[in-house]
């Protein structure tokens, strides 16, 4: 009896260390297979280009893409029993579903586990709300900075960021606003990755990017339902600059 104790205490001990190293693998693995997802929707973007005369995919906000369906995503999410959270079909038919080889998988962020009343929703990933055809969103926001149509006109596509992991509060359409210049979070990145969200540049490239602002207010915040109301003040402003800079440029 006391010999089984002592094997069922090594036994406790060695789970004790290994729950924690196993927990840290899991989440760089979740961490890679994100980056691996933004990476394809970035081919995705690129191949639908070269396909229509160097046009970047269309980018709308939420009625114009519930009214039309002719945008990357197709999808407007929410909380509630939205059809939309859990339709696949509306992404493996969005504009980018043909290119990204109809994998529904691809957009979405595997450390994404937040629910809707109807069950987890399909998508964690929105487009730089600079970059494509806004619709009817076109110079409501942001008029003194470059809009870009054509991936020709990104001038520095090293530095601009096309798909981002987003907040799951305010994550609906697949158009990720800012008011640039305004130092508010409208919309909010995720945090999923040890504090940090996922980018992809038009380059190509993919980049962890761990946020520096933390706390109640800050831009690390809780991936659950509830935590996030969008519109409030950027404070300090360390974050929301890392994310202006590169979202566009100020017109010549």
């Amino acid at each position: 009896m006391i010999e089984l104790l002592v094997v069922i205490a090594v036994l406790g001990i060695l789970a004790a260390i290994l729950l924690p190293a196993l927990s840290r693998a899991k989440a760089k693995a979740n961490g890679i297979t994100c980056l691996n997802h933004t990476r394809q929707l970035t081919l995705a973007w690129r191949l639908y280009a070269d396909a229509n005369e160097d046009r970047c995919v269309n980018n709308h906000g939420a009625d114009q893409t519930r009214k039309e369906r002719n945008t990357w995503a197709n999808q407007n999410l929410s909380w509630g029993a939205d059809p939309d959270n859990t339709n696949a079909v509306l992404l493996t038919q969005a504009l980018l579903g043909e290119y990204a080889g109809k994998s529904v998988k691809a957009f979405k962020c595997p450390a994404d586990r937040a629910l809707a009343d109807n069950g987890p929703r399909l998508r964690s990933y929105s487009l730089n709300l600079m970059v494509g055809d806004p619709g009817a969103l076109l110079d409501e926001f942001n008029r003194d900075f470059r809009q870009f149509f054509k991936t020709a006109d990104i001038r520095n596509p090293a530095s601009t960021f096309l798909f981002l992991d987003e907040h799951p509060d305010t994550l609906n359409d697949g158009f990720f606003m800012l008011r640039l210049g305004r130092y508010e979070w409208a919309n909010l990145p995720a945090s999923f990755h040890n504090g940090g969200a996922n980018f992809s540049f038009a380059d190509g490239h993919t980049e962890l990017h761990r946020w520096s602002v933390t706390g109640p207010n800050g831009t690390v915040r809780p991936g659950v339902r509830g935590a996030v109301a969008g519109d409030f003040p950027a404070e300090p402003r360390t974050d929301y600059l890392w994310v202006m800079e590169r979202m566009s440029e100020l017109k010549r």
